[in-house]
């Protein structure tokens, strides 16, 4: 880029001149505005410093990330090369004056009458230029959007192959029927279980009392049968024989 810096270092002195100690003082000069161009109002904001992209160009930051991969990183260049010849390449330009010194509207300006020449390119052709720059990032990025939403399974595209998170989204949601069938299945031998269990306790009090109540009879049977044995034999045995 050492063209550009020369172009930078040449311009810088064609608008601002240094003549000695007096000049130093003195406000430095307007610099020319372009054709039709309105004259600025006041101070301009400082141009991005040298190799950062422009705000207006920059890949939407995304929430949770603090920088982008470069797969992005390359992708969002690639819609940004253009033919040399329009916006993109009239920014590496201004970068690369911004790295000399120059800013505000003397860095656009210098810039552009350099790319000019060597382009060709009128102000309102620039303009478009980078409006159809515009237009492409917010295009491609209404196209990453509608992707991600068919990603997440918010919509559902034509002629596409689920993704894996729809794929893990369908698992998810059969094993979460699968789940609550065994639980309704669990619920169920359980309460069959509780009654199961009910019924062998009342069937085992009702062998219990039928015991108890046997053991009550045959015991009060085996009393009395013993008592009338042994008054029998007392008195039976005594009487004499024939």
């Amino acid at each position: 880029m050492a063209i550009f810096d020369n172009l930078a270092k040449a311009a810088k002195d064609f608008f601002v001149e240094s003549d000695g100690p007096a000049d130093a003082a003195a406000p430095p000069p307007q610099p020319r505005p372009l054709p039709g161009a309105a004259p600025a109002a006041g101070p301009a904001a400082s141009a991005p410093a040298a190799g950062a992209p422009l705000p207006a160009f920059g890949p939407p930051t995304a929430p949770a990330a603090t920088q982008p991969e470069q797969r992005h990183t390359d992708h969002i260049n690639g819609l940004l090369a253009g033919n040399g010849k329009d916006f993109a390449a009239y920014c590496k330009m201004v970068r690369s004056m911004a790295a000399s010194g120059l800013a505000g509207p003397v860095l656009y300006q210098t810039a552009f009458h350099a790319f000019a020449a060597v382009t060709g390119l009128s102000v309102p052709e620039l303009l478009a230029s980078a409006d159809q720059f515009e237009r492409t990032l917010q295009a491609d990025r209404n196209k990453v959007l509608e992707r991600h939403r068919e990603k997440l399974g918010d919509i559902k595209i034509p002629n596409t192959r689920p993704s894996v998170i729809v794929q893990l989204l369908a698992q998810e949601q059969k094993l979460q029927a699968d789940l609550a069938e065994l639980t309704r299945q669990l619920e169920a031998k359980g309460q069959e279980l509780q009654t199961t269990q009910q019924q062998l306790g009342e069937e085992r009090q009702k062998a219990q009392t039928a015991l108890a109540s046997y053991e009550l009879a045959n015991a009060s049977a085996a009393a009395d049968l013993h008592a009338h044995f042994q008054a029998a034999q007392s008195f039976l045995l005594t009487l004499p024989v024939k």
